[in-house]
């Protein structure tokens, strides 16, 4: 009973997922509390540093090695639920979105108005959402991820 409970709780997040490939920081971070998604930040670890991360999101950067194992890695751990990707400004997270599509893949959303904000929106720092350090960031990381 718990897992048909918990399968039907994500389907209303996959629909939304499959339906809209670009989400706003406060719908992620709305999400990610709700534990219907998880995140990903693929910025520099100097970017982190200077920021620090979304609260809750897996420091996986796209500029280390290991980046397309840990980032499908990440997609096992997340089960069934979307991953979102975040950088600074959406460039990046585009990127790795458009790519993973155009590759055939789903349930990747992209949060285009990244940390910083953008053209999408003023961005996860200046909307107030919840931050932690690099540090506490890396501590909390999935051990699979790492």
């Amino acid at each position: 009973m718990a897992g048909g409970l918990a399968a039907s709780m994500l389907v209303p997040a996959q629909l939304l997922a499959q339906q809209a490939s670009i989400w706003s920081a406060p719908d992620a971070n709305k999400a990610l509390r709700g534990d219907r998604i998880r995140l990903i930040d693929v910025r520099l670890r100097q970017e982190w540093a200077e920021t620090g991360l979304a609260e809750g999101a897996w420091p996986i950067s796209l500029h280390e090695p290991r980046f397309a194992e840990r980032l499908f890695a990440a997609r096992s751990l997340a089960e069934e639920r979307p991953i979102a990707i975040i950088c600074a400004t959406g460039g990046r997270s585009g990127y790795v979105a458009r790519e993973l599509r155009s590759a055939g893949y789903t349930g990747f959303l992209d949060i285009a108005e990244g940390m910083l904000g953008s053209a999408r929106g003023p961005g996860w720092i200046a909307a107030g959402l919840p931050v932690v350090s690099m540090t506490d960031a890396l501590a909390a990381l999935p051990s699979e991820l790492e």
